[in-house]
């Protein structure tokens, strides 16, 4: 049997014993969650919280001051910045920036294949949060928003992870990029499904990075796996190959996009850069 086809036993032996060790969810995302879950936080206790990681606090005052804020004014502390982006938002927008901690090893060639996974997600999220922008302007009143779309896209794939992990035992496997993409297109979503029932988080989320590759899945109304779809399209990595006019045909039909010239406009390449400003 070749490295491959081991590796993919195995893989397939652990989930269906549900003995694949799977991704935590880094701890200071798990504070941050807990506190933003009490009905008795406010403002300062979750500064507090947010505190106790100074990377983390960095990185909340650095998107409290974007223009993916959308004000002008700086802010100094990071008690300014949790009161600009409210405790509505702090939750999801905290545990996405958190995520980045997750794709990291200590050995090179899966590092190399963690940080290419982490760009792709990136990229993909900016690409969504900047259609969602653009979309919210005339649906003002639904109920999804860019801060929970923003944690959705940002973990749509995490079930890359756990597959890179246990690969990480055969180095040889990285020898066969194809391979590996064969492994997270069969296994990625249920993968991704289970860390997201692991960690507690609603049904969306256990949604997109289920379905968000199975194009055959589609909901009735305009929901945030439309929105990770679009950025996945436009990155490439669904419909590879087709046409602009045919990959974006239902999501133009479906109202997610108005015109598929958007992504063609200042508009949108002032909206991509402003966000991915955050997650540089």
């Amino acid at each position: 049997m070749s490295t491959e086809n081991a590796l993919l036993t195995i893989l397939v032996e652990k989930i269906q014993s549900d003995s694949l060790v799977l991704p935590t969810l880094p701890e200071i995302a798990i504070k941050i969650r807990e506190a933003a879950d009490d009905p008795d936080v406010n403002l300062h206790m979750m500064a507090g919280v947010i505190a106790q990681d100074p990377a983390l606090s960095a990185r909340l005052v650095k998107v409290a001051n974007s223009a993916f804020m959308g004000r002008s004014v700086k802010v100094e502390s990071l008690n300014q910045a949790v009161t600009r982006i409210g405790l509505r938002q702090i939750k999801n927008i905290a545990t996405a920036i958190a995520m980045e901690q997750l794709f990291v090893s200590k050995n090179d060639l899966v590092r190399e294949y963690m940080s290419k996974s982490w760009e792709k997600t990136v990229n993909v999220a900016c690409v969504a949060i900047a259609t969602m922008q653009h979309w919210q302007k005339d649906h003002k009143h639904e109920s999804i928003n860019i801060d929970t779309l923003t944690l959705a896209a940002l973990v749509h794939s995490i079930g890359v992870l756990p597959i890179l992990t246990e690969a990480e035992r055969h180095e040889e496997v990285f020898a066969n990029p194809s391979f590996l993409e064969a492994a997270i297109k069969r296994m990625g979503g249920k993968l991704g499904g289970a860390i997201m029932r692991s960690w507690d988080f609603s049904g969306d989320f256990i949604e997109i990075a289920e379905k968000w590759n199975d194009l055959d899945y589609q909901t009735e109304s305009v929901n945030y796996i439309d929105f990770v779809r679009v950025g996945a399209l436009y990155n490439d990595l669904l419909c590879k190959g087709q046409a602009d006019i045919d990959k974006y045909e239902l999501y133009v039909e479906k109202g997610v996009v108005d015109d598929i010239a958007y992504f063609k406009t200042d508009e949108f390449a002032k909206a991509l850069g402003d966000i991915k400003s955050v997650f540089a």
